[in-house]
């Protein structure tokens, strides 16, 4: 399974000061993640706003689709507040690292925050880089199967179903999923079905 590696002492704050630009520096209450490599060394770290503020830090996230034994998979709606892809549907669970944490203690911590969802066991399926104009997200995708009863209701998440495989790809392109999901979907559809 993909890893990040950290460093023996805390790693710089990230973007470095410049002439221009004085440099960001750890708040109290700012939630800090790891910069890191594409092979998961981290080389900094950075203010969550920071890093998606068009800086273009690399930094991990964590994606974790639910499929039932009927090949239905978990789709959550975001909340209108979220400040990308408002109300748009979205993979099951995911979520920043928080810098020092591991990419499992991040995965349990998120689906228990978006969905109460504790009790399952992971399956790793891959990593990727994932870029937009806003963004650069190192992207780990773990998959969990069984019947879970899953109820989210929350300020990150408004709704969540089980949708049919079907009913996903007749949706897909129509401005219902994050360009994210879609892309992500296309790619591990049939590795989620390969689990069953």
């Amino acid at each position: 399974m993909f890893e990040l590696i950290y460093p023996y002492d805390p790693a710089p704050v990230l973007p470095l000061p410049t002439a221009d630009n004085p440099g960001s520096h750890a708040r109290p209450g700012c939630e800090m993640v790891p910069v890191v490599e594409e092979n998961g060394l981290v080389i900094g770290q950075a203010a969550r706003i920071d890093v998606h503020g068009g800086t273009m830090l690399l930094h991990p996230v964590i994606h974790l689709h639910i499929i039932n034994r009927n090949g239905e998979l978990f789709i959550q709606r975001r909340s209108f507040r979220k400040r990308s892809f408002p109300g748009m549907w979205d993979t099951a669970v995911g979520g920043h690292i928080d810098y020092g944490e591991l990419l499992e203690t991040a995965l349990f911590r998120e689906a228990s925050e978006e969905l109460g969802f504790r009790g399952f066991n992971p399956v790793y399926l891959k990593t990727y880089l994932w870029e937009s104009p806003r963004e650069r997200e190192l992207i780990n995708v773990f998959a969990a199967v069984g019947n879970f009863h899953l109820d989210p209701h929350n300020e990150e998440v408004l709704e969540g179903r089980y949708w049919s495989m079907e009913e996903i790809e007749a949706s897909i392109g129509k401005g219902l999923f994050t360009p994210n999901f879609e892309q992500e979907f296309a790619s591990i559809k049939d590795t989620l079905l390969a689990l069953l």
